[in-house]
C-alpha cells in the first residue's frame, strides 16, 4: 500500500511497501503527481513488470562513464584502452550533465549530426586543410556509448528500459581501402628504408610486405616467437584474440635472421624490434611511425599507409593461387567477408589472364569467336578442358576455360534446337496461339 506524505520542504513523497518487492519511494512537487505515480507503480507490481527507474534518473552519464572506465575498460586490450579514453571524454562533454534516463534517441541523433559536422583535429596531408571527422570515428564513439548502456541495463541493473543508441541511424562505414603498391614504389621504398640509420625500419617494412602481419603484431614480436628452423612465427596476441602461426618466406626468414642477430640488443630485452628506454627505464617496441611518415612524404606517397602493406601482401597470396582458407590461415581473418576487403586483384592482371585464356581456345579468336564457334566443339574438347589440357596454366585458368566451353556448347545447342523447331513447321499449318 502506498503512503503519501508532505515533506518539510513542501514537496510530496510517495512510499510503496509491497510484499515481494523492495520498498520504492519518489518525491514530487504536487500530491496528485505522487498519487498518480504510486497508482501506476502498484499496478505494475501486480502485473510483475515494475522497474525501479530511480537509480537511472539519479545517475548522470558523467558518473556512469567514471564507473565504466573504472570497472569495464581495464578488462579490454591495452590498445583499446588507449583509444577509448579520448572517446569517453567526447561523450562526457556532450552528455555529461544528462541523467541516463534523460538520454533519448533524438538526443543521440543530434550528437551524431554535430560530430559529423565537426572539423577534424589534424590537417589532411593531401587536401591541405582541416576536414570533417570521418564517419568511422563517430561510429566508434556511438559504439562506446551503446556498450555503456548495455552494461548499465544487464549488469548494473539501473532500471533502464532500452538502449537509446540502438534505434538511431549509424553513420555509413568508410569504404575499404584498395591501395596497392604502384610499379616502382616498392623499389623506392626499399631503397629509402634501407638507407635509414636504424636498420629496424627496413626489417619491419620487409616483414610486413612478406608476411602480411599487422604493425602491432610485428612490433610485439618476442625472441621465443620466431622459429627460424621451422620458418614460422607464432603469434599469441592478435587483433581478434586468435593465436596463429605465420609461415615465413625465404626473404622474411633472412630479414628476421638479421634482426635476431642485432648486436645492439641489450641482454635483458627480448623484443625483436626494440626502442629506447622510457622514463621508467623499460624498453618498449621501436616507435617507427614518425620516421615512416616522413619517409613516404619525402617520396611523394602521402596516401600510402603502413597497413596498406598488409593489403599488398594478402593480395599477392591470392594472385599466387592460394585458396581462401590458406590465405585466412596466414593473415588471421576470421570471415571470408573481411578477407574480401583486404584482397584487391589488379584489373590489369585479370586482363592478361583473359588474354591467355582466349589464346588457348581453338582458333585463338577474339570475343566474337567465343560465341560463334560451330559444332566442332564436341565432347572430347570439353573433357580435355575438364581434365586440364594446358599444363602450363594454373587451375584457375582451367576453370575459366571450362566455363567458356560450356557457354559455347550451350549457345550452339540452343541455336540448333531453334532451327529444328522452325524446320518442323509445315506450310499452311498454324502455330499454337496464331490465327
Amino acid at each position: 500500500m502506498a503512503t503519501i506524505r508532505k515533506t518539510p520542504s513542501g514537496t510530496w513523497k510517495a512510499l510503496i511497501r509491497k510484499k515481494g518487492w523492495p520498498a520504492s519511494a519518489k518525491t514530487f512537487r504536487t500530491k496528485r503527481d505522487a498519487e498518480d505515480w504510486a497508482r501506476r507503480a502498484e499496478d505494475e507490481m501486480v502485473r510483475g513488470v515494475y522497474i525501479d527507474r530511480s537509480r537511472s534518473e539519479r545517475m548522470s552519464l558523467a558518473d556512469a562513464l567514471d564507473r565504466y572506465l573504472r570497472e569495464v575498460l581495464p578488462t579490454k586490450k591495452p590498445s583499446t584502452q588507449r583509444s577509448e579514453a579520448p572517446r569517453a571524454e567526447r561523450l562526457r562533454e556532450f552528455f555529461g550533465a544528462y541523467s541516463l534516463a534523460a538520454i533519448t534517441p533524438d538526443l543521440v541523433a543530434r550528437y551524431r549530426d554535430e560530430r559529423l559536422a565537426t572539423p577534424g583535429q589534424r590537417v589532411h596531408r593531401l587536401a591541405g586543410k582541416v576536414t570533417p571527422l570521418s564517419p568511422s570515428t563517430v561510429r566508434l564513439e556511438l559504439a562506446l556509448l551503446s556498450h555503456l548502456f548495455n552494461t548499465a541495463i544487464r549488469e548494473w541493473r539501473l532500471g533502464l528500459v532500452h538502449n537509446p543508441v540502438v534505434g538511431i541511424r549509424k553513420p555509413p562505414p568508410g569504404e575499404g581501402r584498395s591501395r596497392r603498391l604502384l610499379p616502382g614504389e616498392e623499389a623506392r621504398l626499399q631503397a629509402a628504408v634501407s638507407a635509414h640509420s636504424n636498420p629496424m625500419l627496413g626489417w619491419i617494412f620487409n616483414v610486413a610486405l612478406e608476411t602480411g602481419m599487422r604493425s602491432g603484431e610485428i612490433l610485439g614480436l618476442r625472441l621465443h616467437q620466431v622459429d627460424l628452423a621451422r620458418r614460422v612465427v607464432r603469434l599469441s596476441v592478435t587483433k581478434n584474440d586468435s593465436a596463429r602461426t605465420v609461415p615465413l618466406t625465404q626473404r622474411a626468414t633472412q630479414v628476421l635472421c638479421e634482426a635476431l642477430a642485432n648486436p645492439t640488443r641489450p641482454k635483458e630485452c627480448d623484443l625483436v624490434f626494440f626502442g629506447e628506454p622510457g622514463k621508467d627505464g623499460k624498453r618498449g617496441p621501436y616507435a617507427f611511425t614518425k620516421v615512416w611518415n616522413d619517409t613516404k612524404l619525402a617520396l611523394g606517397m602521402a596516401d600510402l599507409r603502413f597497413h596498406d602493406l598488409r593489403h599488398e601482401a594478402v593480395s599477392r597470396l591470392v594472385e599466387a593461387g592460394f585458396s581462401d582458407q590458406e590465405v585466412s590461415a596466414i593473415s588471421g581473418h576470421k570471415s571470408m567477408q573481411m578477407l574480401k576487403r583486404y584482397t584487391h586483384l589488379r584489373a590489369e592482371d585479370l586482363v592478361g589472364r583473359l588474354d591467355r585464356v582466349q589464346r588457348k581456345l581453338p582458333g585463338g579468336g577474339g570475343s566474337d569467336h567465343l560465341l560463334q564457334l560451330g559444332p566442332q566443339v564436341h565432347a572430347g574438347e570439353v573433357e580435355a578442358d575438364r581434365a586440364g589440357a594446358h599444363p602450363d596454366m594454373g587451375p584457375e585458368v582451367g576453370n575459366v576455360e571450362q566455363q567458356a566451353v560450356r557457354r559455347r556448347v550451350s549457345t550452339v545447342a540452343r541455336s540448333d534446337l531453334r532451327g529444328k523447331r522452325h524446320a518442323g513447321l509445315q506450310p499452311g499449318r498454324a502455330r499454337r496461339g496464331g490465327a
